[in-house]
Order: structure tokens, then C-alpha cells, then sequence
């Protein structure tokens, strides 16, 4: 507690800060683009059901929670095994007992931590849809990286399944980003499902659960994977946080 009081909060803020006056990163042309119109179902059941069972984290740290407990819903939707009431966050947090999710939820955290690595959300994702009995085809944990080299293929592959997601309504993806590579916000990791992708213009659409965002947004492809392959070099490392990545579910 003593790094995130001393060394990590102000190194965040001086980066905030330092972006806002130059006008840089989420501040300058890759900034967010919000969403305003209402969604219209178009038929893909998938996409559909994302908007309609979207909710907004409790409480700051609990993004997982929010955008887990809404691929579960939509998921049990499309199998015609939902319950009414839909799942909530509560539940989901009582039976699903992996990783001491329910502590990190909590206001001291599970030894201090609260927020999800990428590891740790893959673990917590299978974990919910066995919960939950939900067949898929695979789940699959995806950690990117910014090098230019090595990353050709990830994009690529990323790109594809973005693709298919919004074609075909096969599958879905959980991002796990920096936050402040999308919005004026502080570089933290962050975690909501994909609501959308265009093709032609290589726009993808967020569903974020960050109850302080009212709107789905659009960021261009390239800001995707940069929020998503984000280094966070000494900041998060000892918290289990490196590049992020997403969770790959194929139904």
C-alpha cells in the first residue's frame, strides 16, 4: 500500500496531467468517441444480448465482476437457460470461489490486492461458466505486446476474431486495457467486453462498465490494441500486471 500511496499514484498523475497539457494520448486525436443513440437489436444474438444484460461496476475495482456477470447472462440468454432475475454481480461473487474473487472485491482486497491480471481473469471466466454450466467451444487467454515484430500476428489474429464476433455472433471478448490509453483517465488496467467492430473503418466499440462512463464508446483499431498491449513497466509488475490482453470465448 505504501508503492501505491508514494510511487504509483503520483507517477499516474504526473503522466494525467503531463498528457492533458500536451494534448496527447486520449487527450489528442485517439481520444474516445461516445455512443449517444439508443442500440437497436440487429439480430446477432451475441452483440444483442451484451447490451441488454450491460451493467456498471459496483464499486472501482470491480470491473471483472460487471463484465463477467454480463457475458454469463447474455451466454445463458442465447441457451435459453436465464433465470428471472437475471444473475447479479452478488451472485456470481458467491459461486464463484476462484482466485478469492469475492475478497478482492472487498474493501481490504485479498492480501492488499483487489483488481484482476489477465491470469487471474482467464481463471475466473472458465471458473463462471462451469458455474454456470455453459458449454463452449474454447476459452482462450490472450497476453499482447507492444513489440512491432512479434505483435503482426496477434493483430492480426485480433482483428479476424473482431471480425467474427460482429458477423457472426459465434463469440465474444473480454478486453483486459489501460484505461488511459481510451479515455482522459488515469493509465490503470481496466477490464469490459467488446460491443462492437466495423470492418471497413476499423472502429471497435467498448461496452465499459466504468459507472462513471454513460455511454458505449468507439476508438479507432490501432488505439485498441495499444490500450490493450499497454507496458506498465514497474508500476503494476509486482501486483501481477504486465501488458494486458483479452479472454477469447468461442461458443
Amino acid at each position: 500500500m505504501i508503492l501505491l500511496k508514494w510511487v504509483i499514484r503520483p507517477y499516474l498523475y504526473i503522466t494525467y496531467f503531463f498528457q492533458k497539457l500536451t494534448k496527447t494520448g486520449a487527450f489528442g486525436k485517439d481520444k474516445a468517441v461516445y455512443i449517444k443513440t439508443a442500440y437497436a437489436d440487429v439480430g446477432n444474438i451475441i452483440k444483442d444480448g451484451l447490451y441488454t444484460h450491460h451493467v456498471k461496476q459496483f464499486h472501482e475495482s470491480s470491473c471483472s465482476v460487471a463484465t463477467v456477470v454480463s457475458v454469463v447472462n447474455t451466454l445463458l440468454d442465447k441457451q435459453g437457460g436465464l433465470s428471472d432475475p437475471v444473475i447479479t454481480q452478488q451472485d456470481l461473487l458467491e459461486n464463484v470461489k476462484t482466485a478469492h474473487w469475492k475478497e478482492r472485491m472487498s474493501d481490504q482486497g485479498y492480501k492488499g490486492r483487489r483488481g484482476l491480471p489477465l491470469q487471474t481473469l482467464y481463471q475466473v471466466v472458465e471458473s463462471s461458466l462451469k458455474a454456470y454450466h455453459i458449454p463452449c467451444q474454447s476459452v482462450e487467454m490472450v497476453q499482447t505486446t507492444g513489440d512491432p515484430v512479434r505483435s503482426q500476428a496477434i493483430r492480426q489474429v485480433l482483428r479476424d476474431r473482431l471480425t467474427q464476433f460482429e458477423k457472426t455472433g459465434n463469440c465474444l471478448i473480454i478486453s483486459h486495457f489501460d484505461q488511459g490509453s481510451f479515455l482522459p483517465e488515469l493509465h490503470i488496467p481496466h477490464i469490459s467486453p467488446v460491443g462492437g467492430f466495423d470492418p471497413v473503418s476499423g472502429m471497435v466499440t467498448l461496452l465499459d462498465v466504468d459507472a462513471s462512463q454513460p455511454f458505449p464508446y468507439q476508438i479507432s483499431f490501432d488505439t485498441f490494441y495499444k490500450g490493450l498491449s499497454y507496458n506498465y513497466n514497474f508500476m503494476f509488475r509486482k501486483f501481477g500486471y504486465a501488458e494486458g490482453g483479452y479472454i477469447f470465448i468461442r461458443v
